[in-house]
């Protein structure tokens, strides 16, 4: 593990004692044997992407409503039973106390799975449910179920109408000012609410019971007009009523061709694999919306479709669940960059069949993104392990670094890494950032429409996967001069917060994009001394933990008090640790108390525990626990603290 010299100011003071040293390389040796214990025979590592009970709870409805085999409802209804939290409710990330909406979908899928409103667990969750509101005070998506089974009326559901995908690009108001990730889901949807589709349920496994009368879910279930609110959300109240008024009236032709449209669109993008964007919603509405043009079961699309989510599926004793999606590309380049801090050769085998497999998952057919990028050649990478359709920025830029650094000779592979980095370099947005799937993805005004509750129907660029791209840029020879690096430090520059840390949109959050960005900007070759690059370190500095650690919980993104605050766990301590020694603070305390609480918490297989999310889908909304952050953010942080030791004693 030797390297290039250290710069003075990071220089590490002798450990106290010998044993402290052997300490920590033990420690970097464990945990680099368990890592490599998780790899799959064919290359690649893929752990457990945990969200909430919706995703299980949405495929038992799914089953009910195509009418499939229910022998695998039990065991779904079981693992959604062993999720109940005390209160009744149900999470969306752990010690949230419950949400709403989760507790709902769960409440309704265990009826149609057969258990009685008399059961104690249910009557849990109705308290629950009516302490917080209602199913009337419920997402959107949640509604939509409430409404496929006769629950609630149609009218309150806020109406996307199926002709919006008859709009061309040109018109800066076609379904590609979406995110990637609406526009899979919505277009079905369009279809699924133009055709307002009811599966009747028997009494007994409706939801009744949650409602004060029974006129409650069809006359008060309204799109309804805020008087305190924004005056931008009251303005598309009034275009969701003005939309409704055509959908009684349409113009026939225009639905037909638009209905047509729609079909076209869901049919091309699935993948031979039977996958839509990679994501359950998608997947699960496309196959709705399918089974609402007439697609029998039998129909090939349909049949990959069910495959695809089957695939999905985790097991264990007598339950199953479905997960919302799967990361391999992502937990791969993640180990192998791990692997490489603590000092694994790249021609060990580990790495060798890693980035052989990462090299092999490259896309160079065009998706959704060159809609806005026609002549950008494609040559990125995506999350899953089949999603042609929709490779990502951060995803693309983690594996370039991950080759850089687990490749035995990247030079052999040179052409192949190049189309990697131009397509990233050709994503960048007009404000000098970098989105996630899609570039100029900055209409921030759709999340005022009724059907953007969840405030996430764009794709603008952000400040944590700005950072990566400066970093890939860096580990392949380019610096701040770059005309790409030049507008997107810029960016950086513009989005820092007051207090001087960056938000992060895909990891809980401001320790993970202020080690993002310090990450880039150290990377790119950027004065670290630079007064807003000190008030970042002095941010992560002042929100360590007394015992070490960091720690920032989820609702830092419906709280900006609580940004930085939260228990400490393994993964943002890495994250926290390899911010400040980015910033060059190794020889600092406090990278010293983070590598102690690592040590101390390590376990004796060479892992740590994590209970707590802290990878985000929508922020405050869809939280995510990767099963593997807790593993390869403390390694890659331990590893790194290492090196920076190895290099001071061969000077």
């Amino acid at each position: 593990m030797g390297g290039k010299s250290i710069p003075a100011r990071q220089r590490i003071e002798p450990l106290a004692a010998v044993s402290a040293a052997s300490r920590l390389q033990k420690a970097v040796e464990r945990a680099a044997a368990a890592m490599m214990k998780l790899q799959h025979p064919e290359g690649y590592w893929w752990a457990e992407l945990e969200s909430n009970v919706t995703i299980t709870a949405e495929y038992i409805m799914l089953h009910r409503f195509l009418g499939l085999d229910d022998s695998k409802v039990p065991r779904l209804a079981a693992d959604i039973l062993s999720r109940q939290l005390p209160n009744g409710g149900w999470s969306v990330w752990y010690g949230d106390g419950g949400e709403l909406s989760a507790t709902v979908e769960a409440y309704m899928a265990l009826k149609m799975a057969g258990l009685s409103p008399h059961d104690e667990r249910l009557v849990r969750a109705r308290q629950f449910i009516l302490a917080n509101g209602g199913p009337l005070k419920t997402r959107v998506f949640t509604r939509i179920f409430l409404a496929l089974f006769g629950q609630v009326s149609w009218d309150g559901i806020p109406l996307l109408p199926v002709e919006f995908v008859l709009l061309p690009p040109w018109s800066g108001l076609s379904i590609y000012e979406f995110s990637s990730w609406t526009r899979a889901t919505v277009v079905p949807l369009m279809i699924i609410m133009a055709h307002r589709p009811v599966c009747p349920l028997p009494p007994e496994q409706g939801v009744a019971e949650l409602f004060a009368s029974p006129d409650e879910p069809f006359q008060k279930h309204r799109v309804s007009w805020k008087p305190h609110g924004p005056h931008l959300e009251n303005v598309f109240v009034l275009v969701d009523r003005l939309l409704k008024l055509y959908y009684r009236l349409p113009v026939p032709w225009l639905r037909n061709l638009a209905l047509k449209r729609a079909e076209k669109w869901i049919v091309e993008r699935q993948e031979e694999s039977g996958d839509w964007a990679g994501i359950q919603p998608a997947m699960l509405n496309s196959i709705l919306a399918l089974h609402c043009l007439g697609y029998p079961l039998e129909h090939q699309v349909m049949r990959r479709g069910l495959q695809a989510l089957e695939f999905f599926e985790l097991h264990h004793g007598d339950r199953t669940w479905l997960q919302s999606c799967i990361s391999p590309v992502w937990d791969t380049a993640l180990a192998v960059r791990a692997l490489a801090a603590a000092g694994v050769s790249p021609a060990h085998p580990t790495m060798s069949q890693a980035t052989s497999w990462l090299l092999s998952m490259q896309i160079f057919k065009p998706g959704d993104w060159s809609i806005k990028c026609p002549d950008l050649a494609p040559g990125g990478w995506a999350f899953e392990f089949v999603n042609n359709w929709y490779p990502d920025v951060d995803d693309s830029s983690m594996v370039l670094v991950a080759l850089k650094e687990g490749l035995a000779d990247p030079e052999v592979h040179q052409a192949q890494i190049q189309r990697g980095i131009d397509w990233c370099l050709g994503m960048q947005s007009k404000n000098g950032g970098f989105g996630s799937f899609d570039k100029d993805n900055t209409k921030e005004w759709l999340n005022a429409i009724p059907f953007g509750d969840l405030k996430a129907l764009v794709d603008p660029p952000t400040e944590d996967i700005t950072g990566r791209i400066l970093e890939m840029m860096g580990a392949f020879g380019h610096g701040p001069e770059h005309p790409v690096a030049a507008r997107a430090l810029e960016f950086i520059r513009r989005t820092q917060q007051a207090d001087g840390s960056w938000w992060g949109r895909w990891g809980v959050s401001c320790i993970y994009g202020t080690w993002s960005v310090l990450a880039g900007l150290q990377a790119i070759g950027e004065d670290l001394r630079q007064p807003y690059v000190r008030r970042a370190v002095s941010w992560l500095k002042e929100h360590q933990n007394p015992d070490g650690g960091w720690g920032e919980c989820c609702s830092c993104y419906l709280d900006k008090e609580m940004e930085g605050c939260g228990p400490s766990t393994a993964s943002q301590t890495g994250w926290g640790l390899l911010g400040l020694m980015a910033a060059g603070e190794a020889a600092s305390p406090e990278v010293k108390a983070g590598v102690d609480y690592l040590l101390k918490t390590q376990t004796l297989q060479g892992r740590w525990e994590e209970p707590y999310y802290t990878g985000t889908g929508f922020p405050g909304h869809f939280m995510i626990r990767y099963h593997l952050y807790r593993d390869c953010f403390p390694l890659q942080a331990l590893g790194q603290y290492l090196q920076t030791l190895a290099n001071q004693e061969n000077g």
